[in-house]
């Protein structure tokens, strides 16, 4: 059957499909106004009436939370609790900004309703909530013609008894209602109230999405990615749509895993660069997950890959900040109007500084299917430029040297920061603008290599169609050291075990494929904080070397809890595979030499072959400078590089430092 792979994303929507043993890739520009426009027109394009199934990536959740659109939506909690969401945590984002002001919350203060009733730490009730109680929200809820409703009540993952009756009682209403005990069954009050009004107010807007898409491929089968790197059925993601927030870059780390596993490279820094931000994460050895991410200062407390994302992106636009200094992003000129050169644009972008670089090829900018005119640029640079009191081509290397500042301190955040030595990393790159920069931020690290894979512009999309199926539970359990016995985890964590087996076999996923990892949140006594540690049989002394990695010291003698236990189900389909190509020696064959040009590189025009990548074969040599042109990306070779092509068709780049 023809599978299909499709990532929304800010510029660009990219496909990947796979027909037996061929491979194609397929770009258009994004329909900012309806993204499935694009995505049904890139379907009929590859598909048209053949049977395919298809996995999705989706930016609707995360735009709906960025450009503050979801639903209109109310929160039903504990009376007196109703204003959790807004205290927070009471944390300040940037300590000396003294104009420094918080997110308002996704719900209105006339839109939080307290009730009676009250569920103790242990899952006692020590105040009953009645029916009555309840119907008195009915009138105000449907006089404010309310879209969606986030339940969260006090230690409901304890015995979830009030919110069940919530959800029976304001069923009359035909409101769609999200329930914190199924959203995330975990303590913290105000990281699972958030998490749960966040599901409340994406889900409907994502159920639209999800079934406008439905009702036009018909009974095609449709999967969603999620943020954890794995895929769910579409009614799934319609239900637990929280779940979505990150599905796009997440299908990039899959990707950059999964290549970087094949070809022998299991330490990596995946650099995803695309037309309206950056995306990096940090492999070693394995996908990175965290528990603790936010959006937009709103935390959201499901699993996810761990990805750090700054406004760097191709369509960054070029300005000058108060202080006269020049400024790139973290603005984007998206996919309409876009950069100048694509015909509509007014201001200079991170793309437009490539082209008049000469980094660029126009002719054969996606496969010469999209024409880039460099004529528009010449009086916007010059415009610029006599500002800054520049000439037009510091200008443009100016533009990129900011963008790339932007991205070096990205990859500190997940490198430096956390105790890793970038040095000992490769830099996977991918996304469409990812191969123009990605050797000087090699150098600017120190880093020694660079892996770009092939049709680097869709890996996103093309991680979907190797993502796992993938269902996370957790529940919060609190033991001491004194209760941590094996045969008390087991109890814990059995009910998990089997939800996630009967979930998978929902999801259509064989008995014989599910495999089930255990995980435990540990801290030592007295701490806030957690640790998340598999479970085996020397758990305790793996938190331990777990805790000095983090934070550089460990405490054997001191008693430990365990607060939380988490089941990750996974359902292993069968995955695409990539063929070996032949060695053929160092030579570049003589139908990959297109052309040469001056490009500049460092203040100097120097001449630069073009390459054909797709006629390049195992074993080829690429001494740089060169261009190399393919239909999803382009990538630049400086001077200081040199390239060589590994046995999957991948580019590694060796940078001199």
């Amino acid at each position: 059957m023809l599978i299909i792979g499709v990532d929304t994303g800010g510029t660009f929507t990219d496909f990947i499909w796979k027909d037996g043993d061929q491979w194609g890739e397929y770009k258009l520009l994004s329909t900012p106004a309806n993204p499935a426009e694009a995505v049904l027109e890139g379907i009929e394009h590859i598909a048209a009436n053949r049977d395919y199934s298809l996995v999705h990536g989706s930016t609707v959740a995360t735009n709906a939370i960025l450009e503050k659109r979801g639903a209109l939506t109310a929160l039903i909690t504990n009376r007196k609790f109703e204003d959790v969401i807004e205290i927070a945590r009471q944390n300040r984002g940037r300590l000396y900004d003294f104009f420094y002001r918080k997110n308002q919350p996704l719900v209105p203060r006339e839109l939080r309703f307290g009730l009676p009733g009250r569920v103790n730490q242990v899952g006692e009730i020590i105040e009953e909530l009645t029916e009555a109680d309840i119907e008195t929200l009915l009138d105000p809820l449907a006089t404010a013609e309310v879209e969606s409703i986030a339940v969260s009540f006090l230690f409901s993952f304890n015995n979830p008894e009030h919110e069940l009756m919530v959800r029976k009682v304001l069923a009359r209403l035909g409101i769609p209602l999200s329930l914190s005990h199924e959203t995330l069954s975990e303590f913290r009050e105000y990281e699972r109230t958030s998490t749960t009004v966040i599901n409340a107010y994406v889900s409907p807007k994502m159920r639209r999405y999800i079934t406008f898409l439905s009702d036009r491929i018909g009974e095609h089968p449709f999967r969603i990615m999620q943020s954890n790197g794995g895929s769910i059925s579409a009614e799934t993601a319609m239900r637990e749509s929280v779940r979505t927030i990150l599905s796009g870059p997440a299908g990039g780390a899959v990707g950059a895993f999964e290549l970087g596993r094949m070809a022998g490279f299991p330490r990596l820094i995946t650099f995803d660069m695309g037309g309206t931000s950056t995306d990096v994460a940090l492999i070693d050895g394995k996908l990175p997950l965290t528990m603790e991410s936010s959006i937009a200062e709103y935390p959201v407390k499901v699993p996810m890959i761990d990805i750090h994302t700054v406004g760097a992106g191709g369509g960054s636009i070029a300005s000058i900040d108060a202080g006269g200094s020049l400024k790139v992003g973290p603005e984007s000129a998206g996919a309409d109007p876009g950069p100048i050169c694509y015909g509509k644009g007014e201001k200079i972008t991170v793309t437009d500084a490539n082209l008049f670089l000469g980094r660029l090829i126009p002719d054969h900018f996606l496969g010469g299917h999209m024409d880039l005119d460099l004529s528009l640029l010449q009086q916007h640079f010059a415009t610029l430029a006599e500002k800054l009191k520049l000439s037009p081509t510091e200008l443009a290397e100016g533009v990129l040297d900011v963008a790339n500042t932007t991205m070096d301190r990205a990859i500190k955040v997940i490198s430096v920061e956390r105790g890793f030595d970038p040095r000992e990393f490769t830099l996977f790159s991918f996304g469409g603008a990812g191969g123009l920069h990605a050797a000087y931020l090699a150098r600017d690290l120190n880093m020694p290599q660079v892996f770009i894979p092939r049709n680097p512009g869709i890996l996103s999309a093309a991680g979907m169609l190797m993502s796992d199926v993938i269902k996370d539970y957790s529940q919060t359990v609190m033991l001491n050291d004194e209760e941590i016995a094996e045969e008390t985890l087991e109890q814990q964590f059995q009910p998990l075990e089997m939800r996630g087996r009967e979930d998978l076999r929902e999801e259509g996923v064989a008995a014989e494929r599910i495999e089930l990892e255990l995980y435990l949140d540990m801290r030592y006594q007295g701490q806030s904080y957690e640790i998340m540690v598999p479970y085996g049989a020397d758990f305790r002394e793996q938190f331990h070397r777990l805790h000095e990695k983090t934070y550089g010291y460990c405490n054997r003698e001191k008693a430990i809890e365990v607060v939380n236990v988490r089941v990750r189900a996974l359902g292993r389909p069968e995955k695409p595979e990539f063929p070996r190509l032949p060695y053929v020696g160092e030579r570049l064959p003589a139908a990959a030499l297109l052309d040469e040009r001056p490009v500049f590189f460092d203040g100097n025009s120097e001449k630069t072959r073009i390459i054909q990548r797709d006629q390049l074969q195992h074993g080829n040599l690429i001494d740089g400078p060169a261009i190399l042109v393919e239909y999803s990306a382009t990538v630049v070779v400086p001077p200081f590089a040199t390239g060589r092509v590994d046995q999957f068709g991948n580019i590694i780049l060796t940078i001199e430092h």
